[in-house]
């Protein structure tokens, strides 16, 4: 038996979304420690990984390994339709039959006053599993999200690209196209940064639209960012998607024209 509950929709929805942002089909691995699911976009330039372990759940059951793969679509119209204070049960059974498992795919049941069962086609993926990138990374930053949010839409005023660069003092984000150039400097101690580490000068480009669509998938889940990059290397960004260890990375890799 598989069930998985939580006791808001939020990171489900967050899930659904992030998820949304890079690929069409998902495949989730549940076990007894928790559920997991990595995934890169087509043409190789991001990754999501997400683990939600046990205790990030009100309630988790999982009596041997399953997993299962859905349209994300599907799985984002379904999330849509819950409130913000619904609980949801995630399960390979209909919870009111009395057969110990289903082959019709998996249920999905809202409820906080009343209650909503859905049931998701289970679909046969042919993606393969992409490694984690293994990868030392010389400036470490977490500030707010709301902050990273305002910058992107500053640099994006007049290029498509940031370039971020960092030392012991600073982070800067910068862009510059045949419209203009646009430079946003964070100090260490300013209200907004709430970490920052670096072992030596960092400078590398990437994608606005690629971090704009993360951001926006993750809603209002996660309040802080961990940043993690170093020059000519993958932005490493990390989201903590509730407070019991649900954990959601994403990789991306830089512009090789920087």
């Amino acid at each position: 038996m598989f069930l998985a509950k939580t006791s808001s929709a939020l990171e489900w929805k967050a899930v659904a979304a992030a998820v949304k942002t890079l690929v069409e089909e998902a495949t989730f691995d549940a076990t007894s420690e928790g559920i997991a699911f990595r995934a890169m976009d087509p043409s190789h330039v991001a990754l999501v990984d997400l683990t939600m372990p046990n205790s990030s759940f009100q309630s988790y059951e999982c009596s041997k390994p399953f997993k299962f793969s859905i349209r994300v679509e599907d799985l984002v119209k379904t999330m849509n339709r819950s409130d913000s204070k619904d609980t949801v049960t995630i399960s390979d059974r209909d919870p009111d039959s009395k057969e110990e498992s289903s082959d019709e795919g998996i249920w999905v049941i809202f409820q906080n006053g009343y209650r909503r069962k859905f049931n998701i086609h289970l679909i046969e993926s042919t993606a393969a599993s992409a490694p984690l990138p293994k990868l030392e990374l010389e400036t470490k930053a977490t500030v707010t999200k709301t902050i990273l949010e305002k910058i992107l839409g500053d640099v994006s005023v007049v290029a498509d690209q940031v370039t971020i660069e960092a030392s012991k003092e600073k982070i800067k984000f910068s862009g510059k196209s045949d419209v203009g150039k646009a430079d946003v400097a964070l100090a260490k101690n300013d209200a907004d940064v709430l970490k920052l580490e670096s072992t030596a000068d960092s400078r590398a480009t990437f994608s606005i639209e690629y971090v704009n669509s993360i951001l926006k998938a993750l809603g209002g889940v996660a309040d802080t960012v961990d940043v993690q990059y170093s020059s000519k290397k993958p932005l490493k960004m990390t989201f903590l998607l509730n407070s019991q260890g649900a954990i959601l990375q994403f990789f991306l890799a830089p512009r090789v024209s920087d």
